[in-house]
């Protein structure tokens, strides 16, 4: 799957979109090893359940299973490890901040290739409410009975413009 000019998109995280205010989102490297990178290319990671936790002046992405390579051997890594991302020391004390702020988390929304670098797009996210999933449900759905609606109106449209006289 291909995203921005230069990105090769692997795994996306639907679910936080649904799940999340997306506040800010950063694009961070991920520290991996051999057998990761190549899994990875394989597009075998599941991000579902991935958060990022900040110690030590530190980010690091907890949760996101990269499966073992085929081809590994003895040098396969651990599906679940916690894998260090990276980023710029300003980022990460603004990070810092806002996370100690009640109710902000740190979720993947996508991991890709960017000029052959694996990176993670992190976002800074509140969590929604079970009435604010509704209220986004039902306006997502009315945003598509709208769009039909024009569509079904312009094939009407069409139909009597193409009409023949004579």
């Amino acid at each position: 799957m291909k995203g921005e000019k230069g990105t090769n998109i692997i795994a996306q995280n639907r679910k936080a979109r649904h799940d999340f205010f997306i506040e800010e989102s950063y694009e961070a490297g991920i520290v991996l090893q051999g057998t990761e990178v190549k899994a990875l290319r394989d597009g075998r990671v599941n991000i579902k359940d991935g958060f990022a936790r900040i110690k030590d002046g530190e980010i690091i992405l907890e949760d996101v299973h990269i499966s073992p390579y085929a081809f590994g051997n003895r040098f396969n890594h651990d599906p679940l490890r916690p894998r260090k991302l990276l980023l710029h020391k300003r980022e990460i004390g603004r990070l810092t901040g806002k996370v100690k702020e009640r109710g902000y988390t740190l979720v993947p929304l996508n991991i890709h290739f960017t000029r052959g670098r694996a990176k993670v797009e992190l976002a800074l996210a509140k969590g929604k409410k079970l009435y604010d999933k509704r209220e986004s449900l039902r306006r997502k759905t009315l945003e598509k009975e709208v769009e039909r609606s024009y569509r079904t109106f312009d094939s009407r449209y069409e139909g009597a413009k193409r009409v023949r006289r004579g």
